[in-house]
């Protein structure tokens, strides 16, 4: 079977909105995602997320992990730490080792639950940057549990991202959408997990199960967006495009006529990995990884969404 594409890069947000990280050779797969991926999140005074949706300024909020953060089974110290930069802030470092401190009443869409604090350092640092009271928090996996839509990948559990563990654009897509913008834009509009080249514009789509490496994945939704593509990730502003130029293109309405309109725009796919990411060594997907199609539909029109 001939590679339908391959990996060029990874990206991990390790707090929830802010910046993220592209990886310099792999990340470690964990059932809930990459390793680190939307492990932390910014709350209100009421426990409810700040995304940039309501908080522009996160897309300026950059982190940095170990570079041994993305070995498998590496484990941190007592000295291994999360730095934490914004404009105009002074660098912020949160220690890897697990907070002690509970915050009770935390949301994030549906799921409301308990997380780990981090602590009053943290939260002045977020509660000046933004202007408004703020707390970091970090999901605490031995005590809460937050499934993904059964309708969609029954059985299937994430952080804080916002629905699905994975999430997978091809360079194709973006070069074609590119074309027809008056001002071409960067992949970071879109913050994807896993970034492929090699392939047809928007042949993701398509794709419902896929091997990576020599994981399997499930493509179980196309990606509908929200308002953050239209954010400048280097300034915080926002503006009409994409999406505007997406309602022409990537619409319910142009991709799905013969479906349920909701007004949606599609663009990447969201995945899970199928395979048992608990036991075992070799657990991570590298740069350069092949991506074979092992199951398709013949159009968007057919795709989950």
């Amino acid at each position: 079977m001939e590679a339908a594409a391959k990996v060029k890069s990874i990206f991990v947000y390790p707090i929830k909105s802010c910046r993220g990280i592209s990886v310099c050779q792999q990340a470690p797969l964990t059932p809930t995602g990459f390793r680190w991926d939307r492990q932390w999140m910014v709350i209100n005074n009421n426990g409810r997320a700040y995304t940039q949706r309501n908080e522009p300024k996160l897309a300026l909020v950059e982190t940095e992990l170990p570079n041994e953060a993305f070995l498998e089974g590496w484990e941190p110290t007592g000295r291994s730490f999360m730095v934490i930069r914004a404009p105009g802030m002074q660098a912020l470092k949160i220690s890897l080792s697990k907070p002690r401190d509970i915050a009770d009443g935390v949301s994030v869409w549906e799921w409301c639950g308990s997380a780990l604090a981090e602590g009053a350092e943290a939260s002045n640092w977020f509660t000046n940057y933004l202007g408004k009271p703020s707390r970091l928090v970090r999901y605490n996996a031995e005590s809460e549990t937050r499934p993904v839509d059964p309708k969609y990948a029954a059985g299937e559990k994430i952080m804080f991202s916002d629905c699905y563990p994975f999430m997978l654009l091809s360079q194709g897509s973006l070069d074609a959408l590119n074309k027809l913008l008056k001002e071409p834009i960067p992949i970071n509009r879109f913050r994807p997990n896993i970034l492929v080249d090699g392939c047809e514009p928007f042949s993701e789509d398509t794709w419902t199960e896929v091997r990576i490496n020599k994981f399997t994945f499930q493509g179980v939704k196309l990606c509908s967006r929200c308002k953050i593509p239209t954010i400048n990730q280097d300034t915080g502003d926002a503006g009409p495009e994409p999406n505007e130029t997406l309602k022409q293109i990537r619409s319910d309405k142009v991709l799905r006529p013969g479906r349920k309109q909701r007004g949606k725009i599609y663009f990447g796919q969201n995945m899970v990995c199928k395979d048992n990411l608990t036991e075992g060594n070799g657990k991570v997907l590298k740069l350069g990884d092949p991506v074979f199609v092992l199951k398709k539909v013949t159009s968007a029109a057919e795709a989950a969404a």
